[in-house]
């Protein structure tokens, strides 16, 4: 697994020349989530769906290197395949609170743990949507197992940043938000390699090899036998 210097750099390249995009990608997010904050009840039922879908934008974003800001609003496709995609990520972003919030109960540091240990739910569920609910978190808390200080090191060294962010008066937070989204993107998929999770792209990769000769079967051009 790489280096969180080299997480934090190889974030970097791929926002070079996708900046202001990942930059409005964060301020559509943003500026949703500080209007509908002065209703608690449109928030509550809102923050799934809506972090579901800024997750998706930046993973897409470190996986392909292009960028569309419908992916931040896909929860909210109700037609095709995406019916009932916005209970179900509403139903792993409540439960991944309630969790986090019991663990806390009993102590804050057990709680910090729980947040790291469920850190990958999101990304987790954007590759398996189809997934369960509790399926994801029990999966999100095996992949952190090992990972979860290094995690937090990582969060850690944005300190810097932050600092010269508040210096701003805020501004340079439009900024160091995609950075650090960037920077999780990365690290999940450091993490799926660290576990020999086969990648995204390297499935449908591979999917599409598996359509192309099964094609070529019916046509009768391949033969069925190994090593012809």
């Amino acid at each position: 697994m790489r280096e969180n210097s080299e997480i934090r750099t190889f974030a970097r390249e791929i926002l070079s020349g996708n900046w202001w995009n990942a930059v409005l990608a964060y301020l559509i997010y943003a500026g949703i989530f500080s209007v509908a904050s002065s209703l608690q009840i449109i928030i509550l039922i809102i923050a799934g769906p809506m972090a579901f879908g800024l997750t998706l934008y930046y993973l897409t974003l470190v996986r392909s290197n292009t960028t569309d800001f419908n992916l931040l609003f896909k929860a909210f496709n109700f037609s095709g395949k995406n019916l009932g995609l916005f209970g179900r990520t509403l139903g792993v972003y409540l439960l991944t609170c309630l969790y986090i919030f019991l663990w806390t109960l009993l102590l804050i540091v057990p709680g910090i743990i729980a947040s790291y240990s469920y850190s990958m739910v999101l990304f987790i569920y954007v590759d398996n949507p189809e997934m369960g609910i509790s399926e994801t978190l029990r999966k999100s808390k095996e992949m952190m197992y090992g990972y979860k200080t290094k995690l937090f090191l990582l969060h850690l060294s944005f300190i810097g940043w932050g600092l010269l962010c508040i210096l701003s008066f805020g501004i340079g937070f439009l900024w160091l938000g995609p950075y650090m989204f960037t920077s999780l993107s990365v690290f999940y998929e450091e993490l799926k390699k660290a576990h020999g999770i086969e990648l995204v792209s390297d499935k449908k990769e591979k999917d599409v090899k598996e359509e192309k000769k099964e094609e070529l079967k019916v046509g009768g051009v391949i033969d069925d036998r190994e090593g012809l």
